[in-house]
C-alpha cells in the first residue's frame, strides 16, 4: 500500500472551498492518510503555496504528530490537539492561515506534505519557522505523501 494523503473538504487538484481560506473561516481542513510505513514514530506536515508573488510562501507547519495516529480533525490547530506543535508560519503565525492570493493573481497551488519521520519528534522551537522545521524533518524522513488544493481571489 503506498503512503497517502486526502482531504474530506477537497480533492487532490481541486478547488479548496473558502471556508478553508483567510476570506472564510480560516479552519485548517480535515486532513487523513494512510499507508504509512511500519517503522514510523512521527509525522510532520507542511502547506505552501509556491505560486506565491515572492516565491514559496508557507501556510502550516505542524510536527511531533504521534506515529500512531492517522488524521487530523478539522480546526485541528484550535482544537485540543494531543501534544502536537505549530510553527510559525509567514503570516508570522502558529496556526494554520489559509490560502489569500493577491486578488486578481491567477491561480494558486497549495501543496500539503506529510513526512513520516524514523524518530517520536523534532526538538526544536516552534518560532524557527516552517522551513527550518522541514529541513529537520526530512533527514528523518522514511516516506511522504502529499495533496494539492487551489484557490484563486477574482
Amino acid at each position: 500500500m503506498s503512503f497517502t494523503l486526502k482531504s474530506s473538504a477537497f480533492a487532490d487538484g481541486s478547488a479548496i472551498p473558502s471556508k478553508y481560506t483567510r476570506l472564510g473561516e480560516n479552519i485548517a481542513p480535515r486532513l487523513e492518510w494512510a499507508g504509512a510505513p511500519d517503522a514510523t514514530r512521527s509525522f510532520a506536515l507542511i502547506v505552501e503555496d509556491p505560486d506565491a508573488p515572492n516565491g514559496i510562501f508557507s501556510h502550516w507547519g505542524v510536527f511531533n504528530i504521534p506515529g500512531d495516529r492517522n488524521a487530523l480533525p478539522e480546526s485541528s490547530d484550535t482544537a485540543p490537539n494531543g501534544g502536537l506543535r505549530f510553527c510559525d508560519n509567514d503570516f508570522g503565525n502558529g496556526r494554520y492561515d489559509g490560502p489569500q492570493p493577491p486578488k486578481g493573481h491567477g491561480l494558486h497551488h497549495y501543496h500539503f506534505k506529510l513526512a513520516a519521520l524514523d524518530v517520536p519528534a523534532l526538538s526544536m522551537p516552534a518560532s524557527a519557522g516552517i522551513q527550518a522545521m522541514w529541513r529537520e524533518a526530512q533527514k528523518h524522513m522514511i516516506a511522504e505523501a502529499s495533496l494539492t488544493g487551489t484557490f484563486e481571489q477574482r
